[in-house]
């Protein structure tokens, strides 16, 4: 048993509890008779020992409890603290006797012993410290107020493992130095044989070298178990009381530690990272020769790491780690490390002097290349074998260490300049494209595929369905190109600001032109020609196109992810790319109203002399005959059928070349525009009917619905008013009579009989105006 040490188990506190223990309670005195006869009566006596005496007896009761507890805990724990610090003052001193593994394969027996003996104190010493982790995390969920007995503990604790670690890590270094490691890197083998594989000492190993290395290995895995539960209880009470009940203490999940990687790995990684410095200084001009290295031996080691690291890991119960993800994290920080001390900066400043000079560019992105495929690789090597854990690897805690790209994490000002490269390398791509005539023009095969439709198709799924130019498609794949890289960050942050500064700025910047293209036609929106009209159905259907790409890569959970921490989303009900799509509807409304009003505008010109040419309705029939050889011989009027042929041709067009849902809409308003134009200019206008010129407006109106009988089976149901206006000028007499005679009373009246005629959408006072205008 080693002796007590002073200060821990001292406490003031228990003293005075103990000095105030008492065998019984002293009854109180009245201040006016010392003992009154009331104090003697049963009742009194009962009542008092429940509301006075009793409680106060649980409450000291409770309190000596308190200190015994308080001054077991204590004892074990000084008696812990005390063997702890006596292992590690006799590792300290074996540590300063001659003790060497140079010669490990053929060690004596003292030295196997005495190297078995140190391996078997820092094990006791491990040991020992989980069990006082274990009080301590009693008394951290149990008894908080403690505090001060905790931090007396850690206290003395800390300087114990301020030892016992330098200790454990210099002994395993030394017995990887005996294990030949590392091994020598072969600059000429990297570049001319790619089969060429370094030999791994790991695999390597046998008999007591093997035993060595696995007991120092685990007592490294063990040493660091113990410091993330210490900060695991120090960072979070609560937290960690939860866990410390739902398992056991040395079954501690360190998934959420990964990122700082294994004591054990880090090891192995550093004296390779040190040979590997010569390697990078020579080829800081082809960079490729340093990916292809760093893969090289990520790849040639892994075996080794898998048979022989990962089984002791799973001994030292260190659950969630994978030492396969933990080497090539480690890998990767190696060149993460250069790439910030070396390749960034001459690049950064490369960038900043360019004056217009595109190399700099053309070697950022070439970084960049090289960067995009090592990191492909590397996450190949991480998961395989590994089945289901690619997804997992797409959040933003997993991916973190290992990314290559988590090295713009601390340079926010790096990842804005490659969002400018990216941008002017995309519009540097899309610029041919915007000159090509061909991007601007539907291809022969959209277009007869819409000749032999027989039933439009309102789903539409592809470019093809759209009809949207071959522009659109490119857009589309420059844009993706540089989301794919963005999703190559390892946190939703970067990618946003990424996406931010140079996808929306490029989308924004085709809207533009877009826009300018149909404003900058050279014709009016009166006199627009077959060919403006054509460029503005083209860029409906690249509008229409894009908002659907915009929508579905809206519901990819990658960007649903991001837009929650989008500052630009504050209420995170939007879609990411909500201010795009609604400023792409903007543009494909506007469009269809830039369409819809030329032909309206066209039409209205043409028939200028239809409208005004009042006598046309009003002629007189000669004699009895006549009204029939009219019905029989009436033909559309001439100054009307240039607003047909024109209506006729402009929608024909707009048929073959606009996607079917704008076109549904778009010939609609003209129907539903039409129907109001013809209606007040007409029906409602200053003209007087005669049988006639009933038959005439008939056989006109007919003639406007046939245009839309390919669109429709009852095109009339889209005239409405004008449709109506003619049913009231071929009723008889007796009816117009019943209805111009109904005094306002028979408001409702009237209107009934108006609907029994077919006629709901003209009022009672338009059908008393029309009426009047038929002669008999």
């Amino acid at each position: 048993m080693p002796r007590p040490r002073a200060g821990l188990a001292h406490s003031s506190r228990g003293q005075v509890v103990l000095c105030r223990f008492r065998v019984g309670l002293p009854l109180p005195r009245d201040e006016k008779n010392s003992t009154p006869a009331r104090w003697f009566h049963p009742l009194f006596h009962s009542r008092r020992m429940l509301e006075v005496d009793i409680p106060l007896i649980v409450k000291e009761v409770s309190c000596i409890e308190t200190v015994r507890l308080y001054a077991e805990l204590s004892l074990e724990l000084e008696a812990l603290v005390g063997e702890l610090e006596d292992t590690a003052v006799a590792i300290i001193r074996q540590a300063r006797g001659d003790f060497s593994f140079s010669n490990l394969g053929r060690a004596s027996t003292p030295l196997l012993q005495a190297m078995a003996e140190k391996h078997e104190k820092l094990l006791n010493a491990v040991k020992t410290v989980t069990s006082i982790e274990d009080k301590l995390g009693c008394i951290s969920s149990q008894r908080p107020q403690w505090t001060r007995l905790m931090m007396a503990v850690d206290s003395r604790v800390e300087k114990a493992l301020a030892i016992l670690k330098p200790q454990a890590m210099s002994d395993h270094r030394a017995i990887l130095a005996s294990l030949g490691w590392p091994p020598s890197l072969s600059s000429s083998n990297v570049e001319k044989d790619k089969s060429y594989e370094t030999p791994n000492p790991l695999s390597l190993m046998q008999g007591e070298k093997k035993d060595v290395y696995s007991q120092s290995f685990l007592i490294l895995c063990s040493l660091q178990q113990l410091f993330i539960q210490r900060e695991e209880r120090k960072l979070d009470p609560l937290e960690y009381h939860q866990r410390y009940k739902s398992t056991n203490c040395s079954d501690f999940s360190r998934s959420s530690h990964l990122g700082s990687g294994l004591w054990s790995i880090d090891e192995l990684v550093h004296p390779i990272a040190s040979r590997m410095e010569h390697h990078f200084h020579k080829w800081s001009n082809q960079p490729k020769f340093i990916f292809a290295l760093v893969y090289k031996i990520t790849r040639d080691f892994m075996d080794g790491v898998d048979h022989v690291l990962q089984p002791l890991v799973d001994k030292a119960r260190f659950m969630g780690s994978s030492v396969r993800e933990a080497w090539v994290a480690a890998m990767v920080k190696i060149l993460i490390d250069y790439l910030e001390k070396e390749a960034f900066p001459v690049l950064v400043e490369r960038y900043e002097i360019r004056d217009g000079n595109l190399l700099a560019d053309a070697s950022w992105l070439h970084l960049v290349d090289l960067m995009i495929t090592f990191d492909k690789k590397m996450r190949a090597l991480a998961i395989s074998g590994m089945p289901c854990v690619e997804s997992f690897l797409e959040l933003e805690g997993m991916s973190l260490s290992l990314s290559i790209f988590s090295v713009f994490v601390e340079h926010s000002d790096w990842l804005r300049i490659w969002a400018e490269i990216e941008l002017d390398d995309a519009n540097d791509k899309l610029n041919p494209e915007l000159e090509s005539q061909k991007s601007w023009s539907i291809s022969t095969h959209q277009q007869a595929l819409s000749q032999v439709e027989e039933a439009e198709l309102f789903l539409l799924s592809n470019i093809e369905d759209f009809r949207a130019l071959p522009i659109a498609d490119s857009v589309v794949k420059i844009a993706w190109n540089m989301v794919e890289r963005a999703f190559l960050l390892p946190a939703k942050m970067m990618k946003v600001q990424f996406i931010r500064s140079s996808v929306i700025v490029f989308l924004n910047n085709f809207f533009h032109i877009l826009a300018q293209r149909c404003h900058n036609g050279g014709s009016s929106c009166a006199n627009m020609d077959v060919d403006a009209l054509l460029r503005l159905a083209g860029s409906i259907n690249v509008a229409r196109y894009l908002v659907s790409v915009l929508r579905q890569w809206s519901e990819d959970f990658r960007f649903l992810e991001m837009s929650q921490c989008d500052s630009k989303n504050e209420d995170q009900t939007g879609s990411f790319f909500n201010d795009e799509t609604m400023r792409l509807v903007k543009l494909d409304t506007d469009f269809l109203e830039v369409a819809m009003s030329s032909i309206l505008l066209q039409f209205d010109d043409l028939c200028w002399d239809y409208i005004n040419y009042l006598e046309q309705w009003g002629r007189e029939q000669l004699d009895l005959q006549e009204s029939v050889v009219d019905e029989q011989s009436l033909c559309v009027s001439s100054s009307f059928v240039r607003a047909l042929d024109m209506l006729k041709d402009h929608l024909y067009v707009l048929k073959l070349n606009l996607n079917s849902i704008d076109f549904l809409d778009l010939w609609r308003s003209i129907a539903d525009g039409l129907d109001h134009f013809i209606f007040n200019s007409i029906a409602l206008g200053v003209v007087k009917f005669t049988d006639i010129g009933v038959n005439q407006y008939k056989y006109d109106m007919r003639a406007l619905f046939q245009i839309f009988s390919a669109f429709c089976s009852k095109p009339e149901s889209f005239f409405p008013r004008t449709h109506e206006s003619m049913k009231l000028l071929t009723l008889d007499k007796k009816d117009v009579a019943n209805v111009l005679n109904m005094v306002p009373e028979n408001g409702k009246r009237k209107e009934l009989f108006l609907q029994s005629k077919g006629v709901f959408h003209v009022t009672i006072d338009q059908a008393k105006k029309i009426l009047r205008k038929k002669t008999f």
